[in-house]
């Protein structure tokens, strides 16, 4: 069926629908022509006539500057982008390198912290074994009566070096009841330094063989003390006191070192370990523990002389806390190379309450914890009256009661004489006179005071020198007296 023509309603008008159109075609067309006519023309004046001139420079400046700017900001973005590679391929190297280092770190502790480990059981391994050699030579030594070694002296090289020889001494058994006296001298300095000791040695003509030393428990021990004594040849004494080394000797009160605190365990664990330093020297000592204990004026006497506690000990407390030190160095082994020296003062001048029957008597420890009993005993100012400058006054009542306690060897621990009033040279010789006195055989030896020194005696300060060679007859009657054949010293003669 074929499409109907399209044809208009208006009467009179039968034209077709496009008729009308065509013509508002052209007339739009003919517009358009005359408007870009028209801006030819204007385009045409800016770009030729002058007064377009500024229009025309502002487009050509916004032309350069847009396209150098589009170029740079291009390039400054390629330039970062490299720049951000970089820093990551960077970043990541670092991270690397970190990791790494780290891993060597604890790498190299846990290696360092295994090397440390090692020694420490190598050094205690070492130890233990040199402290077992050292008991075992101790108690050989003591069963045969040989001789004791100890470790080699300082400085000594290993093989295809020149090895010092090792520093020995006696039995310990051979220096309980020695062949001859035993002749010492307490020095400022020695055993650590020989010159004073020396220096006296040469003017009387003869070497001790023996040397005192103090000690206190604030001290550990001082394997080099025993050491330095035995490579002279000399019985190493030390005085033991429980206060601190720097204590005056005006004082008395040093209560945290009271009797009942070393008995209640608080000192066992420096005790302990002095006592094993001692086996791990290796060579033998004497040692004067708490001296002149009978007196007042040192902190572990019991009372003072009005019967009141010194720094709350209580009676029985000595004989306890002596007992208490030397069942420790017997768990140790120390025992076999320590000679327990118990040396109270001579009576003389304590008070009325400390030379009643029984008080000194009520210290002793027992034979089973003693070696030797000694004395301190001076001839010093204040004289009494009764004072006659002999042995026998200075000597004898002591001695009297030290034999009715006890046979145990006596040494006089510590001896001197005051050059006041000049009676020193007398009684020199008369203290040579007593010791070679038969009922006096069972004393084997003594050891000198050999220094000046300031201190109050019964309240009075004085000056007391009780060195040996503090004048010339002074000297001269201490070597008359150690040279005799029948007071028993067997000494050699000083370089």
């Amino acid at each position: 069926m074929s499409s109907p023509t399209f044809t208009g309603r208006v009467a009179g008008r039968a034209h077709s629908w496009w008729a009308q159109s065509k013509s508002r075609s052209q007339a739009t067309l003919a517009a358009f022509l005359v408007l870009a006519t028209v801006l030819l023309g204007i385009s045409a004046y800016v770009w030729v006539s002058p007064t377009g001139a500024p229009l025309r420079k502002a487009v050509a400046d916004v032309t350069e500057t847009v396209t150098p700017f589009a170029a740079q900001n291009a390039e400054l973005k390629r330039n970062l982008d490299r720049a951000t590679q970089t820093i990551a391929s960077q970043k990541g190297k670092l991270t690397a390198m970190q990791a790494e280092t780290l891993a060597a770190q604890a790498g190299a502790a846990k290696q360092l912290a295994a090397a440390q480990q090692k020694a420490q059981a190598a050094q205690s391994e070492l130890a233990s074994v040199k402290a077992q050699l050292a008991a075992a030579q101790a108690k050989a030594g003591h069963a045969t009566g040989s001789a004791v070694t100890g470790k080699p002296a300082s400085g000594s090289s290993g093989s295809g070096g020149n090895v010092a020889p090792p520093v020995t001494a006696p039995a310990r058994a051979d220096l309980l009841n020695p062949s001859s006296r035993y002749f010492g001298m307490y020095t400022e300095q020695a055993p650590f330094n020989w010159a004073t000791f020396d220096a006296t040695s040469s003017k009387i003509g003869v070497t001790p063989n023996l040397v005192g030393y103090f000690q206190g428990w604030d001290q550990t021990f001082r394997p080099d003390a025993v050491k330095r004594a035995w490579q002279q040849g000399r019985m190493p004494m030390m005085t033991w006191e429980s206060r601190p080394i720097t204590a005056a000797n005006d004082s008395n009160s040093a209560p945290e070192y009271s009797l009942p605190k070393i008995i209640g365990g608080d000192f066992d664990a420096y005790l302990h370990q002095y006592a094993k330093d001692i086996v791990a020297g290796g060579l033998p000592l004497a040692i004067r523990l708490d001296h002149e204990m009978n007196a007042i004026w040192y902190p572990w006497s019991e009372t003072d002389g009005a019967g009141k506690s010194i720094n709350g000990n209580n009676p029985g407390d000595y004989v306890k806390m002596w007992r208490h030190v030397h069942d420790i160095f017997q768990q140790e082994g120390a025992n076999d190379l320590v000679v327990w020296v118990w040396a109270p003062n001579i009576v003389n001048n304590l008070p009325a309450t400390h030379k009643v029957p029984g008080y000194l008597e009520n210290l002793y420890p027992g034979d089973q914890y003693v070696d030797w009993v000694g004395l301190s005993g001076y001839l010093r100012p204040p004289f009494k009256a009764d004072n006659d400058f002999s042995f026998d006054y200075t000597f004898k009542p002591s001695l009297d009661k030290l034999r009715a306690l006890t046979s145990k060897p006596i040494i006089l621990a510590e001896v001197g004489a005051s050059e006041t009033e000049g009676h020193k040279p007398a009684w020199i010789t008369s203290l040579f006179a007593g010791l070679a006195k038969p009922q006096n055989a069972d004393i084997i030896g003594f050891s000198w005071f050999n220094l000046a020194v300031t201190s109050y005696v019964e309240g009075v300060r004085a000056t007391n020198d009780w060195r040996i060679d503090s004048r010339a007859d002074s000297l001269s009657a201490f070597i008359a007296g150690l040279t005799r054949p029948e007071d028993r010293f067997t000494l050699t003669p000083a370089p």
